[in-house]
């Protein structure tokens, strides 16, 4: 289950920034938020955004945020998950963090018959050389933030061509519905991934 329509990237950190919150407090345990954005490219908090390109042209606003990693592009047709973990109770160990990712996400692609996996010292979900998921997270007193954007169909793809993906000169980009030959949509995928999310 999504939450309701196309929200804007401030609209989701808000939503995480309230969650965060919440679990600090003690008023909320962990939560997994999966939405899909508004058309918008999001940057950490670096100084090399040659990843961008040239920001003045680009087809749709640009955010920068506070989350590891070089550019990347969310949209219509694109699962987006924010894992509001506590990590105090999941060993404070952000690498252990990604990799649970990665492997929610690549069992999810399993799912629909499609064989993804990691590439060396290359974070994100791979099908053998193209990428169909970006990972990039941020932590707030041990409590998550941020997280995965997977591309489920070939809509969301457009929008990468403005940029250079998470800084990876010459990287295809590419969709589950691409590579399952037949189309998926973003709801069936992320009932899979709500499915299998420790």
């Amino acid at each position: 289950m999504l939450e309701s329509g196309l929200i804007s990237y401030a609209d989701g950190l808000a939503l995480q920034e309230r969650v965060v919150a919440e679990i600090l407090d003690g008023a909320a345990g962990d939560r997994l938020i999966l939405l899909e954005h508004e058309p918008v490219y999001t940057i950490g908090r670096l100084r090399d955004q040659s990843s961008l390109r040239d920001p003045q042209r680009l087809p749709h606003p640009v955010v920068e945020t506070n989350r590891g990693g070089q550019a990347t592009y969310h949209g219509p047709g694109q699962l987006v998950g924010y894992p509001i973990l506590d990590l105090r109770q999941r060993g404070q160990d952000l690498h252990a963090h990604l990799r649970m990712i990665e492997d929610v996400l690549i069992a999810s692609c399993e799912r629909f018959g499609v064989a993804a996996g990691r590439r060396d010292g290359l974070t994100g979900v791979w099908v053998e050389n193209r990428k169909m998921a970006s990972i990039g997270v941020g932590v707030k007193k041990w409590i998550s933030m941020h997280g995965f954007a997977i591309n489920i169909t070939n809509e969301c793809l457009a929008g990468f061509f403005a940029i250079t993906p998470c800084g990876i000169d010459g990287v295809t980009m590419t969709s589950l519905s691409q590579e399952a030959g037949r189309p998926i949509t973003v709801e069936e995928f992320a009932e899979v991934v709500r499915e299998l999310f420790p």
